[in-house]
């Protein structure tokens, strides 16, 4: 198994450990608010915060700063490297402190006016926003710190502990949830646990909680590579300034995604009926699920790799490892979207919304599903010219998908409601990432040769998701015959896709 392999496997499983987590948490959460005005309040108030730390360092700087790190480290050593990390780490926890007393001071008219946050929402609901909002700036100041370490750890082709963080955020949140927030105790056999009754404020504590273990946890990996922390910034350093001029374009670009992501879907679904913006919420959790397992995972491991052919200029391997990633990632999310889309509706059922509620997060996941495939190649893509140390194509990229999914979240959800905006991030992001590989192949003819991959892994879909469809008609559960059922449609998909499997495992 090659090293991009191995570091995607171990990038997944820790996905997987969190994505299990994660889904005990809102599963929790579900059934203790349900798709209430409450709980769409908690997820707003994230909303500004999140883009502080998307923009600052989860984002902006951490995809953008991995190709710069590795091109130190090959070229001037580990020493020279964490000094420029170093740099960074002051200049992004400056910044982040002075946007995190921006947003205290004028957070409620950054939620209440027009083209505010929530103003479909009431005076109570956006004055609760504003509270949460200021006390999620404190996690967002450490979740800051910590997408910086993930990029100097992750230069250093360290994988584990940064993949590990995202369960520890888990742990933390879960304390929330089962500890601080609800009014009675949670009893397992003989134990009844404590309760303090903080309700959706308990949430945020436990989202500090868990920020704080997602930055500690990482310290040792610090440590191991010999981490040794510079007080200066210097705009004049060339290693700052070359990291800077990648940087600003990415900014935009993370700015464009959070509009689509965030701030559109959230404005509009505010003004929608309750609980469309929970919806919202929980849908992308179901197609995230599988989007980080498969594209994260794979573009996260190969960019330290293809940042180096790029610094030793051995294009061949580069456009390599391109071809075969988008061929894998084809063969993984297609049958993946069909056949989660069939399996989902027991799954959903787990939250325990009425059937209302039920029906509208099923459909919602369903548009959402629609796009996985295009959230994954989007990650390779964009990753592409990240690596080449080019910011500029992603962001035009990202500026034409906002327009897009602008345009087609009014008119969508005019008839569609809450569907209807995950159907427009769906075909918005899919044509970003159709977009960005059809440049990618003029830069590097053969990019997109994917001989029989596509219409293979369609038949083999097609085949898959006939027999899952049949064999949820059987007179069993309805949670436990919809995983039997998925994973006899893995089963049927593996001979069709064992080719794309085997590239895997040499990436």
């Amino acid at each position: 198994m090659s090293h991009v392999a191995r570091s995607a496997l171990i990038i997944a499983v820790f996905i997987a450990l969190e994505k299990g987590l994660g889904f005990l948490r809102n599963v929790i959460i579900a059934r203790q608010f349900g798709l209430s005005a409450e709980l769409d309040v908690f997820n707003a108030a994230n909303n500004l915060p999140d883009l502080i730390f998307a923009l600052v360092s989860g984002g902006a700087l951490a995809v953008a700063f991995i190709p710069v790190l590795t091109e130190h480290l090959e070229k001037r050593g580990r020493e020279e490297m964490w000094d420029l990390f170093s740099r960074i780490l002051n200049l992004g926890f400056l910044v982040t402190i002075g946007l995190s007393l921006l947003i205290m001071i004028f957070s409620r008219q950054l939620v209440g006016s027009g083209l505010g946050i929530a103003p479909g929402f009431d005076a109570q609901q956006q004055a609760l926003v504003v509270n949460l909002m200021r006390l999620n700036l404190i996690a967002t100041l450490l979740f800051s710190v910590a997408g910086l370490v993930i990029a100097g750890l992750q230069a250093n082709q360290h994988f584990l502990l940064p993949a590990l963080a995202r369960s520890m955020y888990d742990v933390g949140t879960l304390f929330g949830v089962i500890i601080l927030a609800p009014e009675t105790g949670y009893t397992i056999g003989p134990v009844t646990l404590p309760s303090f009754g903080l309700g959706v404020y308990g949430l945020v504590y436990g989202t500090i909680l868990g920020a704080f273990l997602f930055l500690a946890i990482q310290v040792p990996g610090l440590i191991r590579y010999k981490f040794r922390w510079t007080p200066a910034i210097n705009l004049r350093h060339p290693g700052v300034r070359q990291v800077l001029s990648v940087m600003g374009p990415r900014i935009g670009t993370v700015f464009f995604i959070y509009l689509v992501l965030i701030y559109i879907p959230d404005n509009i679904a505010s003004r929608l009926d309750e609980g469309s913006v929970t919806a919202l919420v929980y849908g992308w959790l179901f197609m995230q699920v599988p989007e980080t397992l498969i594209g994260t995972a794979i573009a996260t491991a190969l960019l330290p790799t293809i940042s180096e052919y790029i610094t030793r200029r051995d294009l061949s391997a580069f456009r390599r490892s391109i071809n075969h990633s988008l061929r894998v990632l084809l063969a993984l999310t297609i049958p993946s979207a069909v056949l989660l889309a069939i399996v989902l509706p027991p799954v959903v059922e787990l939250l325990n919304f009425e059937a209302a509620g039920t029906e509208m997060v099923i459909w919602t996941a369903r548009a959402f599903l629609l796009g996985l495939a295009g959230h994954a190649l989007l990650e390779l893509g964009a990753r592409s010219f990240y690596a080449q140390q080019d910011a500029r194509t992603p962001l035009w990229a990202s500026f034409l998908m906002a327009v897009t999914f602008t345009l087609l979240a009014v008119v969508l959800s005019s008839f569609l409601d809450v569907v209807g905006i995950a159907l427009a991030n769906a075909i918005a992001f899919t044509g970003e990432a159709i977009l960005l590989l059809v440049l990618l192949n003029r830069r590097y003819s053969g990019v997109l040769r994917i001989g029989k991959t596509l219409p293979r892994v369609i038949f083999g879909t097609a085949m898959s998701a006939l027999v899952v469809s049949t064999l949820l008609y059987l007179p069993l559960p309805g949670l436990p015959l919809a995983i039997a059922a998925l994973g006899v449609g893995m089963i049927v998909i593996l001979p069709f896709i064992w080719p794309e499997i085997k590239l895997l495992v040499k990436l």
